[in-house]
Parts: structure tokens; C-alpha cells; sequence
């Protein structure tokens, strides 16, 4: 076994053991599980879930997260007891994005990510990078997006299964024991926020990261802003830091014109953005494969044009 290979192993071992550390689960039995292709006691595997196999493309080497558990770890809600379901009476959780502050490193992304366990090639929050004007009079701007969690959120009328509803501080969550994934919700948001959950074949979004904000911590994308862009705070109480700064700037909402009357606020967004803001993130090599540069492939390894062959 050559040096590259050798330490694919070792980091792969690594990843299971520490799987398997935090979530109960042994390395070993995962490992032979795997190797056998059949059933280990506590290990789920492919074609055990009702709602169908994971997506190879999901699951690659190394990653044994999507094999080895089924829907559950994706959802916090009703199941978690009343304070997830309900929410805190009085409050109104909210957030204040500065984009004067943003620099588009995408920390808020990753941390999302790994928090909420995101499969590859959707998201709960993303930073678009759009260009502005025209040339060449044309600016960089970011936009962070995620559920804006409105005041009149118009996915929850539109829901036939009963699966979305409202917590009393505000955060819109998904039973996903109840949504089987018709996606009238994800055509229903006018901010682009939701989307099908490949794994669970459910409708997903941001949650506020209420199962740390239920414990008294800021989301996942708050805590790791590098620039400090992001806070989180209660509305109806006027001596919180966000709630001083929303009531004391001037602040911008997307698309204030749809009537949902968002919570999540914006510094510095320009009315180009605000009534047209990017839609549906993309995955960068998606876009690349996507361009048919007159029967030419882009060569990302050289970074130039080649012939189809």
C-alpha cells in the first residue's frame, strides 16, 4: 500500500472511531458491517429506511453518518418534548444581518452544515456572491439567505399534511414525522429557503438552530461570523443589543412586498437585491459542468478549455 493510500485509511478509521465515540456506536461494528455488506446489530443499512436508499453520491468514503442513523438526527421538534414544540412564551426571536460587515468566507455556511447534519449539495443558509451593475461600473456585494421566519410565514397555510407550524417565539419549524415531501411549502416561500432533504425526503430549512437556542446558545451561523455580520436576539424585549440596533438603524427586509413580514433584518441591502435577491443556491462544479462553452469542457485541473473527445 503506498503513503497516499495508507493515510486515506487512517483518516477514514479516524472518522469512524470518532462516529462512533459520540453517537454509542463501536468503529468495529460499523467497519464490519460495512466490509460484510449485511446487517450489524444497531447499524442501519442501505434499504432499511422506509423512505429509500441514500444516494451514493451522498455517501462518500469516509462518511458513515447518512448509513449508519435514520431520519431522527435531522429533525428536533415535537418528539423533543414541549419547549421544542412550543417555544418560549414572550419572546420573538430574531436576526440582523450587517452586510457591511460580510466578507462571503462562508463560516456561517459550514457551521450549518455540520450542525444541523446537511447533505451535500443542499443548504440551510448560504452567502450567494453577486455582481452589481454593469460593466464596467460593477461591484461585489454578499447576500447572506436562510428562512426569515415571518411573521406570516406563507408555507404554513399551504402545508396539507399539518407538518409546519409556528413556535409562540416565532421560530417556524417541520414535523418531520408528518411531512411526506409533496413540496408545496418549497413553492409556496417567496424567499427560495426551503428545500427537499435527499435523506429524509422531506422539506428542510433553517430552524434558528432551535435545539441551541433552546439551551440558551446562538445558532451555529451567529457563533462563527467571522465578521461579526450576524446577531441574534429577542424583539419584544428593547434592551437586547439586536433589538436596540434594528429599532435605532436603518434596516431593510427581502421582498417586503410579499407581506410575510420577515424577522431576519439587513444593514446595507441595496433595492436591487431586496426585491430580486439570487434564488435557489448552486454548487459551484454544477455550474461548471452546466456550461456548454460551444461543445467545450472546462478543465478545472488546468483552468482552461478542452475539446470534447
Amino acid at each position: 500500500m503506498n503513503l497516499s493510500a495508507q493515510s486515506g485509511c487512517v483518516a477514514q478509521s479516524g472518522r469512524r472511531n470518532f462516529l462512533g465515540k459520540a453517537l454509542g456506536l463501536t468503529a468495529v461494528t460499523i467497519g464490519t458491517a460495512a466490509a460484510a455488506g449485511g446487517d450489524a446489530a444497531g447499524v442501519k443499512q442501505p434499504g432499511d429506511d422506509a423512505f429509500g436508499d441514500t444516494p451514493q453520491s451522498l455517501t462518500p468514503a469516509g462518511t458513515d453518518f447518512e448509513l449508519a442513523h435514520d431520519r431522527s438526527v435531522y429533525a428536533y421538534t415535537a418528539k423533543d418534548g414541549d419547549l421544542a414544540k412550543v417555544g418560549f412564551e414572550g419572546k420573538r426571536w430574531g436576526m440582523l444581518i450587517d452586510l457591511r460587515k460580510c466578507v462571503g468566507c462562508q463560516a456561517c455556511t459550514a457551521a450549518c452544515k455540520f450542525e444541523n447534519n446537511i447533505p451535500t449539495g443542499v443548504f440551510r443558509t448560504w452567502v450567494p456572491d453577486v455582481e452589481l451593475g454593469t460593466y464596467p461600473d460593477t461591484k461585489r456585494a454578499f447576500l447572506p439567505r436562510l428562512c426569515n421566519h415571518c411573521e406570516r410565514p406563507s408555507c404554513i397555510e399551504v402545508c396539507p399534511a399539518g407538518a409546519t407550524w409556528q413556535r409562540k417565539d416565532g421560530i417556524v419549524e417541520i414535523d418531520y414525522d408528518l411531512c411526506w415531501g409533496c413540496g408545496a411549502c418549497v413553492n409556496a416561500c417567496p424567499y427560495d429557503a426551503r428545500f427537499i432533504n435527499p435523506i429524509t425526503k422531506t422539506a428542510d430549512k433553517c430552524t434558528f438552530c432551535s435545539q441551541r437556542v433552546d439551551q440558551g446558545l446562538l445558532p451555529a451561523c451567529v457563533e462563527t461570523c467571522v465578521g461579526g455580520a450576524r446577531q441574534f436576539g429577542d424583539l419584544n424585549d428593547p434592551n437586547d443589543p439586536m433589538t436596540r440596533q434594528v429599532l435605532s438603524d436603518v434596516i431593510q427586509q427581502l421582498k417586503p412586498g410579499t407581506g410575510n413580514e420577515p424577522r431576519v433584518f439587513y444593514i446595507g441591502l441595496t433595492t436591487e437585491l431586496q426585491n430580486n435577491p439570487p434564488g435557489i443556491p448552486t454548487l459551484w462544479s454544477k455550474e461548471q459542468q452546466d456550461m456548454d462553452r460551444n461543445d467545450h469542457d472546462w478543465d478545472i485541473a488546468t483552468g482552461k478549455e478542452s475539446d470534447h473527445v
